[in-house]
């Protein structure tokens, strides 16, 4: 009996003995393992045996990244309004050794040191930058964390601000500021489209003027060149002709053909006399037709001028 007891003292004894020296690390933790209270080593994952009753596993970490809650606080603004801020921190275990002993709880001090940082950056710019410094306020109180948590063995990745909370009265303001903004943009944008309007007619009434007068003037043009035209048609034929007549003179029974066409048109001229008036000044031969036909062919003769070939 005294061996039976022996013998499952001695089960009980290994058994407590491994349960306490043996020791599994799970994937993405780590353990700190102290000899006689004194640092030995960090355990990584998977499984270990630890020397009996001298050496223990003081500390387990986490090596995953943690996110954690910065709750919500009361900052004041560059231009003194009180808005609430809270935000997530998110960070991660790169040194079991400096975490365990660097300092107590460091998650516990890096919110601390979120909220305090917070403050002072919110603190430089005023109440309607806040909303639009949201990413260079996270990457501020980031740089400021990193810094100050590289001793623990604490990477702080980034930090959120999740709500901005003003005052109700602030937040009226804001609201009628923003619906004032709206009104001035829709007003500036109604009298810019009426401007462009205005703009518009009258480019398009400068231009029709513009293409007005060019038709004018390209008509004016045309006219001018087709009664230059006109003029040079008859200057030509009013020329052939009397170079026709010239030509006619010269030969055989010219000179007798030009007295019987004068004759024609002394005679018919003369006739239209007493239809243009009822009182008439004329020469004393002027019904002396032969006369006035020896005048005309005299004056057509070549060299009819010349006083000598008179005499």
């Amino acid at each position: 009996m005294e061996t039976v007891i022996a013998v499952v003292g001695v089960v009980v004894l290994v058994v407590f003995v491994i349960a306490r020296t043996a020791v599994v690390v799970p994937q993405q933790s780590a353990s700190v393992v102290e000899y006689l209270g004194k640092y030995s080593r960090t355990l990584e994952a998977g499984f270990h045996i630890l020397v009996p009753f001298v050496e223990r596993a003081a500390y387990k970490h986490t090596l995953k990244e943690q996110a954690t809650d910065i709750q919500e606080q009361v900052c004041i603004t560059r231009d003194n309004v009180q808005v609430g801020v809270d935000g997530v921190l998110y960070l991660k275990v790169l040194d079991p050794r400096r975490a365990s002993y660097g300092i107590s709880n460091y998650v516990f001090a890096i919110s601390q040191l979120a909220q305090t940082t917070l403050r002072s950056e919110v603190g430089k710019i005023d109440l309607d930058r806040t909303f639009l410094e949201r990413a260079n306020i996270n990457a501020s109180v980031v740089s400021e964390l990193d810094k100050a948590s590289e001793p623990w063995g604490v990477k702080v990745l980034r930090y959120e601000i999740r709500n901005i909370n003003p005052p109700a009265d602030v937040l009226g303001a804001m609201e009628k500021q923003m619906r004032a903004e709206r009104e001035k943009r829709a007003v500036i944008l109604t009298s810019e489209g009426e401007r462009d309007a205005k703009i518009n007619e009258a480019e398009g009434e400068k231009q029709r003027v513009i293409k007005q007068s060019e038709a004018k003037q390209q008509q004016q043009i045309n006219e001018a060149e087709g009664q230059a035209a006109a003029i040079r048609a008859i200057a030509t034929a009013t020329a052939d002709g009397l170079r026709s007549v010239g030509e006619a003179l010269t030969t055989s029974g010219g000179e007798a053909a030009m007295q019987l066409r004068i004759a024609e048109q002394y005679i018919q001229e003369f006739g239209r006399l007493a239809q243009k008036g009822n009182t008439f000044v004329v020469p004393a031969n002027l019904s002396d037709v032969g006369s006035m036909i020896a005048i005309a062919t005299g004056m057509l003769k070549p060299n009819a001028g010349d006083p000598a070939e008179r005499a």
